[in-house]
């Protein structure tokens, strides 16, 4: 499904994050507001002690003058208090005080106030609060005088509220400014490069073959950067192998038509060689065998080559046979020689058994052979020694093909048994050790390059036997 930037703008990444920055920026300033309020809380009763301690001073040495009841009641207007009492030495003295016809809900000590309990009663006041009496004290200043005043708590609610509105409004104007700032940025250092990122992946879908739809990555060191530069380079090995199957596509239709008509031929010269076994001549009688058994391989690779075209698994038709003759038969099919300038060397118990698909097996080693005879014939002695061996350990054989030639490049190595990138040589395919990997596992075992310290290049190969039934 194709994603247009644009579309549904409330469901865009950058929506859900201006809003999510809204939400924790206001969720934070709601944890910051309990605290500030509780303290905004403490201040205005501190402000109104201040204020009860210096109009409980005046009354207080004004006492002998006997001052008016208007004029205590004016005094304890202005101090916002229902009534003032003054303690010192152990002694309290009541300075000003009003009828009060309700009893008193919460006593303070604005001296000694725990954070947590001063924290609650805010909240309390903020909501609950309005219609109670309270009763606050502390220390006049400096001295041990301690005032002591009941008051009204509507007048500090309706503060804390005009408090609340304030600083809501300013939490709002400050979330909504570092939202928007938070997302400028963001959306200039990601989103902009994700949307590049998305647009060119549904480019690239609509059109893989094109080379102006492989991404041109960022030259930076992020991860948006990396995760270009990593995407630019999956993009262009997904067009080369794109390229290449539509190239063995093609390839593999001409190879079935042709492959075709030559197993026809192919099989008008093995009529003909059978007719050769007939002839009275000790070099015809020699060499007709192998040519016979040549050309049924030939038919056989042919029928392969179709069953290949139509994704049809090679499946081993196993059997229990010598392996020496097997190896020798490849020697043969080489052209190589025990003494000639590139020997050929097999180690073999002629006793040692193998359980394996003897076709298999044969094309198997004659493609690591043939693979060492070109390595040693690029030499500039053009000589070497191929060296087959192989021992039973256990349910299984391990062979080894081993090589005196340059040894397998670092490119080989990195891409080995990978067709058209594992070739060591120039105008390799490397599809010889791909069909060998494909071979080795078809009958369960592996195929590696083994570490040698001398020069050149030994192959391991494992083909385990098959398990044997209950019955036997």
């Amino acid at each position: 499904m194709e994603i247009r930037p644009g579309r549904a703008p409330l469901r865009s990444l950058s929506a859900k994050l201006l809003a999510l920055t809204v939400l924790f920026v206001l969720l934070a300033e709601v944890l910051i507001f309990i605290p500030s309020v509780s303290t905004m809380r403490l201040r205005w009763l501190n402000d109104r002690l201040s204020a009860a301690a210096a109009a409980g001073i005046v009354i207080d040495a004004l006492q002998p003058a006997d001052l008016p009841e208007a004029a205590r009641n004016e005094t304890l207007m202005a101090a916002g208090a229902r009534a003032i009492a003054l303690r010192r030495q152990g002694q309290s003295q009541l300075l000003a005080a009003t009828p009060i016809d309700q009893p008193i809900a919460g006593v303070f000590n604005l001296a000694e106030t725990e954070p947590l309990s001063a924290m609650g009663e805010a909240l309390k006041t903020l909501l609950f609060g309005g219609d109670r009496l309270i009763r606050a004290y502390g220390p006049v200043g400096d001295s041990r005088m301690i005032i002591d005043m009941v008051l009204d708590e509507t007048a500090l609610r309706e503060a804390m509220l005009v408090y609340s509105r304030n600083v809501a409004l300013l939490s709002v104007l400050i979330s909504l400014i570092t939202s928007t700032l938070i997302f400028f940025a963001i959306d200039r250092l990601m989103i902009r490069r994700i949307r590049r990122l998305t647009l060119n992946m549904q480019q690239f879908a609509r059109e893989p073959a094109s080379p102006a739809s492989v991404l041109q990555p960022d030259a930076g060191e992020d991860e948006l950067s990396l995760a270009g530069r990593h995407l630019s380079a999956m993009q262009k090995e997904l067009q080369e192998t794109l390229s290449q199957q539509k190239t063995l596509a093609e390839l593999g239709l001409a190879v079935s038509k042709i492959n075709h008509d030559m197993r026809n031929v192919l099989a008008t010269a093995q009529l003909l060689s059978d007719r050769l076994a007939d002839i009275d001549d000790p070099m015809v009688k020699t060499f007709a065998p192998k040519l016979v058994r040549t050309l049924d391989r030939a038919v056989g690779y042919t029928s392969e080559v179709l069953a290949y075209g139509q994704m049809a698994d090679a499946v081993p038709r196993r059997s229990l046979f010598a392996l020496q003759p097997l190896v020798l038969e490849v020697r043969d099919n080489l052209g190589l020689e025990a003494d000639g300038a590139i020997r050929f060397v097999e180690t073999l118990d002629p006793g040692l058994m193998i359980d394996a698909d003897s076709e298999q097996l044969f094309r198997v080693l004659h493609n690591l052979c043939r693979n060492a005879h070109q390595a040693l014939l690029s030499l500039p002695d053009r000589s070497g020694e191929i060296t087959v061996s192989a021992r039973r350990d256990g349910q299984a054989v391990i062979l080894f093909v081993d090589d005196t030639g340059p040894g397998m490049p670092e490119k080989a190595r990195q891409n080995l048994f990978r067709a058209f990138k594992g070739t060591a040589r120039t105008g390799g395919t490397g599809l010889g050790l791909a069909i060998a990997r494909d071979l080795v596992l078809a009958h369960g075992g592996s195929i590696e390059l083994d570490s040698k310290e001398e020069r050149g290049t030994r192959f391991r190969l494992r083909i385990p036997d098959r398990p044997a039934a209950i019955k036997a």
